[in-house]
């Protein structure tokens, strides 16, 4: 770089707001159990003004940050750049067979790398609006508590420690009337006559707890209670994971199978079709469905994209006010059908 260039460079970089991203390194991933269960990196970014926070990201986020940068900068022809353009560094591609925790770790590197890369590009590409939201710290970056953060921690001597004996008789608990088995990785597992130590209640019908060193959540009507919770456990307060829970329905010529299904997300994450599909056919065990919401006159509509699920999700919010739920409750309700059955739907013209 030839010395001018480098003397406006840095006249540049002083001129950047304090609150500007110039690095950022991934310190550990995390499991996250929502309509499909994934991971995301957990992000340390550190700003121009010398602040350092957490960010957390899912790779899909890397990928449609990288699209629009593209779209905005990439040239046409890489050999004659323009005065608005320059050239990305290489986002890790989609992998789409494997182990999900695999996968993850295996990015890490790339993905330090690419960050690297694309905080170093020209100074006037930091500015980019796309690019200061993806390292912007949003309000559920603030509330999520960080686990282990294993790649931030200096390498130390393991000591041995003592966990402190439980107050077995003084804590929440309930005895287990009947075995079960969770359907999904956020649901616990036990059988009659285990004792499960209760964290908190998730909603009316289920409780979060632990039981061979093991923490879920589980139905109520499943365990006899030998001490409830306080008051400060009631729904919606408490430590440890939120969930929130969505009503869904299988709807079948011998009747309707109704399910409570609870996932580690926000009330206002919008999940994809995708997603919904292959959650439902998990939760039900059946093939072949659609899944569809009823809109206010209680109609049937097929989803059939992502904008159907936007569509969803605004029916269900203007709905809100006019149907009482929890309030871990999602706002919409999921009714699956068979893909081949359109004999639901309200065929009057």
């Amino acid at each position: 770089m030839s010395l001018p260039q480098q003397l406006r460079d840095e006249s540049d970089f002083d001129q950047l707001p304090h609150n500007i991203p110039i690095s950022a390194t991934i310190a550990d991933t995390e499991e996250k159990k929502g309509f499909i269960d994934y991971y995301i990196f957990v992000i340390e970014v550190k700003t121009k003004g010398r602040n350092k926070y957490l960010i957390y990201r899912r790779y899909r986020e890397f990928f449609n940050l990288h699209q629009i940068l593209e779209s905005k900068y990439s040239p046409e022809d890489p050999e004659k750049p323009g005065p608005n353009n320059c050239i990305l560094p290489s986002l890790p591609g989609k992998v789409f067979i494997g182990n999900k925790k695999e996968i993850a770790e295996s990015r890490i590197p790339e993905l330090n790398t690419y960050m690297k890369k694309l905080l170093g590009l020209p100074t006037w590409l930091l500015l980019d609006e796309a690019l200061r939201m993806f390292f912007y710290q949003k309000d559920q970056d603030s509330q999520h508590q960080p686990r282990a953060l294993r790649r931030l921690r200096p390498p130390t001597r393991k000591v041995k420690t003592v966990k402190p004996n439980m107050e077995l008789f003084s804590s929440p608990r309930a005895e287990a009337m009947f075995d079960f088995r969770g359907k999904s990785k956020a649901e616990l597992n036990f059988k009659k006559g285990e004792v499960i130590f209760l964290l908190r209640r998730v909603n009316t019908d289920w409780l979060e707890g632990t039981v061979n060193n093991q923490t879920g959540i589980f139905p109520e009507s499943f365990v006899k209670i030998i001490k409830p919770l306080t008051d400060s456990d009631s729904e919606g307060e408490g430590e440890g994971h939120t969930y929130s829970c969505l009503r869904c329905y299988l709807l079948t010529p011998s009747g309707v199978d109704t399910r409570d299904v609870c996932v580690q997300e926000d009330l206002t994450i919008q999940p994809t079709h995708k997603d919904l599909i292959s959650r439902m056919k998990n939760v039900f065990k059946v093939d072949n469905i659609a899944v569809n919401y009823r809109d206010h006159e209680g109609d049937l509509i097929r989803i059939l994209d992502d904008e159907d699920v936007q569509l969803m999700i605004k029916e269900g919010r203007g709905q809100q006010g006019k149907v009482k739920r929890p309030v871990n409750q999602f706002p919409w309700e999921l009714h699956v059908t068979m893909a081949s059955d359109f004999s639901v739907y309200n065929a009057e013209a």
